[in-house]
């Protein structure tokens, strides 16, 4: 997988010239629900454009939507101390937003399925499983020094 680089939107060496950054955003928010709802229309703004039809950046939009919500809420527990880290980069071929909170951090692997039956009623559970359907691909990994960075992908068709 080729990396954006988000800082300053550079393309590393497997990336030729004609892969040109197309959007870039890089923000720190605040743990609030408010956060949550401009990073949606930050990125919804820049994934249309940048080209992308309604349907794909409304899944964008909902998929930076969960992201949100779960770096506020389960990251960084609305701590005022706290911020979540938005970045957006994109080029020809994709279009990536980076999410990364300041909490904790936590063990994805061991989630339960959201859509085992046991699991179906529950009121919470299904954030990465929705961010999952909406791109096409999903990466979550530690952040430095601590909590949780996820990478969304959405590729251009």
């Amino acid at each position: 997988m080729v990396k954006i680089q988000f800082a300053a939107c550079e393309r590393d060496s497997y990336m030729d010239s004609s892969n040109d950054c197309m959007a870039r955003l890089d923000q720190w928010l605040a743990s609030t629900l408010e956060s949550v709802d401009l990073a949606e229309a930050e990125v919804t703004r820049l994934a249309a454009e940048s080209g992308f039809q309604e349907d794909e950046v409304f899944k964008i939009g909902m998929a930076v939507r969960e992201a949100m919500v779960n770096a506020v809420v389960h990251g960084n527990r609305y701590s005022e101390r706290k911020r979540v880290h938005l970045r957006v980069a994109g080029d020809a071929e994709r279009f990536v937003v980076r999410i990364e909170d300041e909490g904790d951090g936590f063990d994805w692997q061991s989630l339960p399925d959201p859509t085992a039956e046991e699991n179906i009623l529950r009121q919470s559970g299904r954030g990465l499983w929705l961010i999952r359907s909406f791109v096409d691909e999903l990466k979550i990994e530690p952040s430095q020094p601590k909590g949780t960075a996820l990478e969304l992908v959405k590729y251009r068709r």
